[in-house]
């Protein structure tokens, strides 16, 4: 659905990004991560036209953003949830934003109940809070009802309940058909619903995969308890694993829960606990910008 094409952009002596290209395909969610800095903020409002790249391009279906002859019916977005007049109320702010496009104004009460704002749609948005600014930012992405949603850290500000929302929201958008393309920081709460990821660092793209070929990168460590740990760790030594051994407990990788407890079994040796964990999709994503990050604790 969407083809970026070595997109570039400078700012004086900093390049905040650098010939990225990558795909995002429709009826998916994609994730947008990296750490601060990474350039997420500025592709993103280059994929609207809100900045001019200084070289390559973004299409939806072919077609540059600037030729799109109706842009909010195929691209909804968010990238600033304070992007509203504060003396405005919820309808009146949908319904200008729905006469700049051209909308039928029956849209406005139709999304407002869509991200459970109908209650407050008489309240100006200046009292709202952080989280009800992010329903209204999305209500206005979803006024056009388009092919696309483009939503940058559309979290921020939500209770857990708001977030469990956002995510059965986003997910059924897709299962519709509809592209969801979303940057966030919350990688466990992104774990849970993204399907692809697009990862940047410094500018540049790092990794572009499924997040099941993500998770993959972190391989398991298989932790046992048992008596006779120095036994263990002999049987596993000559194979291609890695094992550590303190006292009466061995952390093993590369090898999975099934294979050690098959061998143990196999030479009668009394195993206490055997326990697998894998790393988590946040763990993988640290050591794959860590190099790139721009600010990093010691």
């Amino acid at each position: 659905m969407i083809s970026v094409s070595g997109l570039t952009k400078q700012y004086g002596d900093r390049v905040a990004v650098d010939d990225m290209t990558f795909d995002v395909a429709a009826g998916r969610v994609t994730g947008f991560v990296g750490p601060n800095g990474a350039g997420k903020s500025t592709t993103m409002r280059m994929m609207v036209g809100l900045a001019r790249p200084d070289r390559g391009d973004v299409r939806y279906r072919g077609v540059s953003y600037r030729q799109l002859q109706q842009p909010a019916r195929v691209v909804g977005s968010v990238l600033d949830a304070r992007s509203m007049h504060p003396g405005r109320t919820a309808r009146n702010h949908l319904r200008a934003t729905a006469a700049l496009s051209a909308i039928p104004t029956r849209r406005v009460d139709e999304v407002l109940g869509e991200v459970g704002l109908d209650t407050a749609a008489d309240q100006r948005a200046g009292n709202f809070s952080l989280g009800m600014r992010q329903r209204l930012a999305l209500a206005g992405a979803l006024l056009g009802q388009p092919e696309v949603l483009l939503l940058d850290e559309p979290s921020n500000g939500l209770d857990p309940d708001g977030i469990r929302w956002l995510r059965n929201s986003l997910s059924a958008f897709a299962a519709n058909g509809g592209t969801v393309f979303v940057s966030s920081h919350l990688i466990s709460e992104l774990e849970m619903f993204a399907d692809d990821l697009i990862v940047v660092g410094g500018g540049r793209l790092i990794a572009a995969e499924s997040v099941s070929s993500a998770l993959a990168r972190g391989q398991s460590t298989v932790v046992v308890r048992t008596p006779h740990a120095t036994e263990l760790a002999a049987l596993l030594n000559g194979t291609d694993v890695e094992v550590a051994v303190s006292d009466d407990c061995l952390s093993i990788r590369g090898a999975s829960t099934a294979t050690v407890s098959r061998l143990a079994f196999d030479h009668r040796l009394h195993v206490v606990e055997i326990t697998e964990s894998a790393r988590s999709l946040e763990e993988i994503l640290i050591d794959m910008t860590g190099a790139s990050a721009e600010f990093a604790s010691a």
